[in-house]
């Protein structure tokens, strides 16, 4: 049996031979947010998959430059999906407990320029400026 057969799947962790410390990794998967620079929403048609920091304390410091060091190979790690499907497949193929993020949706009022010069009944506002 490679894992190629139909049938039931077998997780990739265990045929990997990955230690037990890395096969229970808990992966997060979410649709990422545009940073506050950007005023499209190009960047948000893909979903992420990345994986949380080991609690073991697998860091040291670096005695030449004093830099925080890191066993965790994953920490940085990221994989981009085309849908959340996908990567909910690929988390369950691998045999990765995961969790789905969902996305808060944007919600944009109408606006118009010309509200700014409507008429309203009351008295006007006097703003001193010296």
């Amino acid at each position: 049996m490679d894992g190629s057969e139909p049938g039931e799947l077998v997780s990739g962790a265990v045929l990997s031979g990955a230690p037990v410390d890395l096969q229970a990794r808990t992966a997060r998967i979410y649709r990422p947010t545009k940073t506050a620079t950007q005023s499209g929403d190009w960047h948000g048609h893909h979903w992420r998959m990345d994986w949380d920091i080991l609690q073991k304390g697998h860091r040291w410091e670096n005695p030449l430059m004093g830099w925080q060091s890191s066993a965790d190979f994953l920490q940085g790690t990221h994989l981009n999906f085309k849908s959340k499907e996908d990567a909910i497949q690929f988390a369950q193929k691998q045999g990765y407990e995961y969790f789905v993020q969902e996305p808060n949706e944007r919600r944009i009022v109408p606006k118009a320029y010309a509200n700014n010069f409507l008429y309203s009944p009351k008295t006007l506002k006097k703003i001193p400026t010296k």
